[in-house]
């Protein structure tokens, strides 16, 4: 990922540097497990838990044999001489690269649900703020009936629960590894050793591995983080209609200084939420290459490796930005409730149909007799411009079944907020 989008906790999980020590600790641990058996001596072991990585000679070194794990044991044979030969016992490459892989994503995915419980608290506190501000509702882009801004909002933060639970989910079935060797047999390797270094790693054990820890569930993961990422592009969608000149009810954050445009100076663009957007698309992208990922030849090839180098740290890297920037624009977003009550009556009272409807079949009218009347009156509303209620005010197919008060009460809106307090107790946020 491009340095613009890596923030530094989670890039820093990704360094080469990173990478390295992991193989290194899962290295360790195996001859920690081995030393308990005794097989390795005590004083070996001292000296291999001072082993150190030195990125710059493992480089030079795959320059030449054009192997990662080799580059790394030939490193560290310079550093312990003969006594290397305790190192890497029974292992294959994939033993070694899966279980620090299990690591490193364990620890991105605790920055990652870091990262979603602060949207979550934001969305809470702004959904409350906001429980009563009416705002029309549209459906199709079209005005539909009155609603809340809290209880939108309120959608996102259960979402956002949700998302967490995946989150959680996601890091259970990827927090494993495997020391079965090189097709999986445990021909080389105990199955103790590989149980017992997987605990003390905080790891769990992949049940039968064949030569790599199965490739399902780092799909599962990647597709979990394009399911969180495509909420959040949900949200940053609905901050960009509504920063819209025409709709202008809600506005992300812009800063003292800030430009908008290079040549028109009012521009005050919803850059940030379109930002979510774009990169939301990369995340679904490398789902769908993870889902390639599965099916591979046999008890394993290498052609989920070079696909693996990117997505895993891209898509971690990238959806740890965007929360960052939603959490960030929730948390600033500027709402405008005298515009959307502005903006209530620009439908000329249309938004109370469906009350006006269900009164009149209360009186006694039947449905489609009663719709046809509303319809018609709703159409002369938006072709005339007309107040929707004088003119049903005027109808006498109205009239006969509904008093002049009874039909003035249709277009109370406050009689859309009667059961606002019920959902939020059921969204956990009364």
């Amino acid at each position: 990922m491009i340095e613009r989008y890596t923030r530094p906790a989670m890039g820093g999980i990704w360094s080469e540097a990173a990478k390295y020590q992991a193989w290194l600790r899962v290295e360790i641990a195996v001859c920690e497990a081995y030393a308990r058996r005794g097989q390795i001596p005590a004083g070996v072991m001292t000296r291999i838990r001072a082993l150190r990585v030195d990125v710059d000679r493992i480089l030079a070194i795959q320059q030449k044999v054009k192997h990662e794990m080799i580059a790394l044991l030939t490193s560290l044979e310079e550093q312990l001489g003969d006594d290397s030969r305790f190192v890497h016992i029974g292992l294959t490459t994939s033993d070694v690269w899966d279980t620090a892989t299990a690591l490193q994503l364990r620890d991105a995915i605790d920055l990652l649900m870091q990262g979603q419980e602060r949207l979550r608290r934001a969305l809470g506190a702004l959904a409350v703020k906001h429980k009563d501000t009416l705002i029309v509702g549209r459906t199709h882009g079209v005005h539909a009936e009155p609603t809340t801004f809290g209880l939108k909002v309120a959608g996102w933060y259960v979402e956002a629960g949700r998302n967490l639970e995946r989150l959680g989910r996601a890091r259970e079935v990827v927090a494993v590894g495997k020391l079965s060797g090189a097709v999986g047999q445990f021909a080389h390797v105990e199955p103790e050793v590989e149980e017992e270094v997987c605990r003390d790693l905080g790891l769990g054990v992949e049940p039968v591995s064949t030569q790599i820890v199965q490739r399902d569930r780092h799909a599962e993961l990647v597709s979990t983080l394009a399911i969180v990422a495509a909420s959040l592009e949900k949200i940053a969608l609905e901050i960009r209609g509504l920063q819209r000149t025409e709709v202008l009810e809600a506005q992300e954050p812009f800063g003292e200084g800030q430009k908008g445009s290079s040549s028109m100076p009012h521009k005050r663009n919803p850059e940030l939420a379109e930002r979510i957007c774009g990169l939301a698309r990369l995340l679904r992208g490398n789902a769908t290459a993870a889902l390639e990922n599965v099916a591979l030849w046999h008890e394993r090839d290498i052609s989920h490796s070079s696909v693996e180098r990117v997505v895993l740290p891209d898509s971690t890297i990238a959806l740890d930005y965007i929360l960052d920037l939603g959490a960030f624009i929730v948390e600033g977003l500027e709402v405008d409730p005298a515009r959307m009550a502005e903006n209530l009556e620009r439908s000329y009272g249309l938004i109370y149909s469906q009350r006006v409807l269900l009164k009149l079949t209360d009186a006694g009218l039947a449905r489609q007799k009663a719709y046809e009347i509303v319809q018609r009156n709703s159409m002369r509303a938006w072709r005339e411009r007309r107040s929707f209620h004088e003119l049903l005010a005027a109808d006498p197919a109205v009239t006969e079944h509904l008093p002049p008060a009874e039909l003035k009460a249709c277009f109370d809106p406050s009689w859309y907020l009667r059961n606002v307090n019920a959902v939020f107790r059921r969204a956990g946020l009364a």
